[in-house]
């Protein structure tokens, strides 16, 4: 598996971390002491999963069992064929855990039919009517009826897509399922998880994760037939993505109607019931289980993710055991690797092997074989400072709020504009035929650590303003998340809006990146998102702009846990393309997935500050 300081793209990097040979242990161990066993295991409907059992051969004690349901693969396969490492980091086997992996309902050795994302069903009334949930207490009570030595405690975890199945089994959980861990999980695809961020669609991590994962399996398989898109041709994600032209060029020129769930997207470009029924948050209620969401700072997949999650569990179930860690990693990098540091930026710490050994197996070990059960609300990794910090609560109750405003000659502020000030703004053009790219780099896709990366090459750029402070006095702590709100105007009828929060290194800074790069003047990647404008009155209401028409903008960036250090700047960046990363917005008020080329046009755009429409950043300062 890469490491966290890998340039890995992302789409790779989730099928890595999720394969048989995800840890570089030695397999001897896990063959001297564990026995595999293979099953099909029923369902109330009849169908069968394929599940993989590892248990201790030394039978002298119960032990508890740890479930991971995957659509990845359980491989390999075989009675006799071993995976080199078992559980969320080899503490647990040498602990002498049971281990049971699945695939689940319609992916590889499992019978049925694959859904994506399969929406949850709060009322059945009959075997047939199923979901990820029924699956997941159909598989735990078959395991604690029939695999012997185990204890009848079960625990769940899984990242990324199994993590979305994680928190689909604390949704009316098994008595048995006692610990639950949804690390980097899927909660909205369309809000703020991989596809699509406040609406917007991500274009190189959808078209490479689906060009694999997406294409059909009518019966069950070993190994996946179709290899990622490879861009033998063009390898330039930039060129290659400005070639393909409008979305419906990608089912045309390479999926040829092959990929079903890529074209669902396409005939659903709003957030209609389709996209609401995939939405896991308002089906988290009464939740049993112990709960251990994780996240990464920087996971260009899943941030949304764990956040959300972690929110909606404090909000329906207030007595629940719901604790949140936070660590400066990428999609999945707290899984393996010493998490020192990640792309440019190093941490000074071991915080991936501070994760396993001191939050996550003592969370389930607790629980599942006895002891201290107490944890911190919140143990997020503080960058900037890069120290490890504990709250009881999230955000902190110490925070305070504080605003960012844009100001005059680039400027940040801490106060409003002065009353009576004149109609004020800045501009810029927005050309969909040179849109910003989101790396400073040739890449054809979504990479790992983009969200960290030096913003130079962007700041200095005619279609994005940059506002920054003076060099800070003091230290600046930042935690939680940030309320993007804009007054905007745009010569077309819908334009994005891509608004970063960037951490600018001084002049005469002494220290250098990872790649031995001076970190001089480096404007480092806080938190960064992106607003489709026709969702500025909510995903479900599209409207269009009046052109020149000033109007307000609001959206918020996840959460963030960062202090700017004294002597550094404070900058905000505001752009309308973010690309590949972000699909071009033709900024006409069209359906974008059906648009045509003559569709797409420059727009100029007008960013306000003045009294009556002051543009800012609304967040929370946690006092030093």
């Amino acid at each position: 598996m890469p490491s966290a300081r890998s340039r890995a793209p992302l789409a790779a990097f989730a099928f890595a971390l999720l394969a048989p040979a995800a840890f570089a242990e030695d397999g001897d161990f896990i063959k001297a002491n564990y026995t595999k066993y293979e099953y099909l295991i029923p369902m109330r409907d009849g169908v069968r999963l394929f599940t993989a059992v590892y248990v201790p051969k030394d039978r002298s004690k119960l032990s508890p069992i740890m479930l991971n349901r995957t659509p990845y693969s359980v491989a390999p396969y075989g009675a006799d064929a071993y995976r080199s490492e078992l559980g969320p980091s080899p503490l647990f086997s040498r602990d002498g855990f049971i281990f049971a992996y699945q695939d689940v309902r319609g992916r590889y050795m499992s019978e049925g039919e694959y859904v994506n994302v399969r929406p949850h069903r709060p009322i059945k009334t009959d075997a047939a009517e199923v979901d990820e949930s029924t699956d997941a207490f159909d598989t735990i009570d078959w395991l604690t009826k029939n695999v012997g030595g185990n204890s009848g405690k079960v625990g769940q975890w899984g990242i990324s897509y199994p993590g979305f199945y994680t928190s689909m089994g604390m949704i009316d959980a098994h008595p048995a399922l006692k610990a639950s861990s949804p690390q980097a999980p899927i909660a909205d695809w369309f809000a703020g998880d991989d596809w699509h961020h406040n609406g917007a669609f991500f274009l190189a991590h959808a078209f490479n994760f689906m060009s694999s994962f997406g294409h059909p399996r009518p019966t069950p398989v070993k190994r996946n037939a179709f290899d990622r898109y490879m861009y033998n041709d063009k390898p330039d994600g930039y060129a290659f993505f400005l070639d393909l032209g409008p979305l419906s060029n990608a089912d045309a020129r390479h999926f040829k109607g092959d990929v079903a769930f890529w074209n669902e997207m396409m005939k659903h470009p709003d957030y209609d019931e389709w996209w609401k029924a995939r939405d896991i948050r308002p089906h988290l209620k009464d939740v049993r289980p112990a709960v251990l969401n994780v996240g990464g700072w920087y996971d260009a997949e899943n941030l949304f993710g764990p956040l959300e999650t972690y929110r909606a569990v404090e909000a329906s179930t207030p007595k629940a055991t719901n604790v949140l860690v936070m660590g400066p990693w990428l999609h999945g990098g707290w899984a393996g690797g010493d998490g020192a540091s990640l792309g440019p930026i190093a941490f000074n710490s071991n915080t991936a092997e501070y994760y396993r050994e001191n939050i996550e197996y003592p969370f389930f070990r607790s629980i599942l074989k006895g002891g201290d059960a107490s944890f911190p609300e919140a143990r997020v990794f503080e960058t900037g400072t890069n120290q490890w910090r504990e709250f009881d609560a999230w955000p902190p109750k110490a925070a305070k709020p504080k605003t960012l405003y844009l100001a005059a000659e680039g400027r940040v502020t801490f106060s409003p504009p002065e009353p009576g000030a004149a109609t004020a703004f800045d501009e810029y053009v927005s050309d969909p035929a040179k849109p910003v790219p989101f790396l400073d780099e040739v890449s054809n896709r979504m990479t790992g650590d983009y969200m960290i990366q030096d913003q130079r090459f962007a700041s200095r750029r005619t279609d994005v303003l940059a506002y920054q402070t003076d060099p800070l006095a003091e230290d600046l702590t930042l935690v939680g998340p940030i309320q993007v709100k804009l007054h905007v105007s745009t010569s077309g009828t819908d334009s994005d809006w891509i608004v970063k929060l960037v951490d600018v290194f001084p002049d005469d800074h002494a220290g250098e990146t990872t790649d031995d790069r001076p970190l001089a003047s480096f404007q480092g990647l806080v938190r960064g998102d992106v607003l489709r404008g026709r969702f500025r009155d909510g995903l479900s209401n599209p409207r269009p702009f009046q052109p020149n028409q000033p109007t307000a903008v609001s959206f918020t960036m996840q959460d963030v846990a960062h202090t700017f250090r004294s002597g550094h700047r404070l900058m905000i960046q505001v752009q309308s393309t973010w690309f590949p990363l972000v699909d071009r917005n033709p900024q006409k008020f069209v359906d974008i997935y059906a648009a045509a080329p003559e569709d797409f046009q420059k727009a100029t755009q007008r960013v306000f500050r003045d009294p009556a429409t002051p543009s800012r950043l609304e967040v929370l300062e946690l006092p030093r």
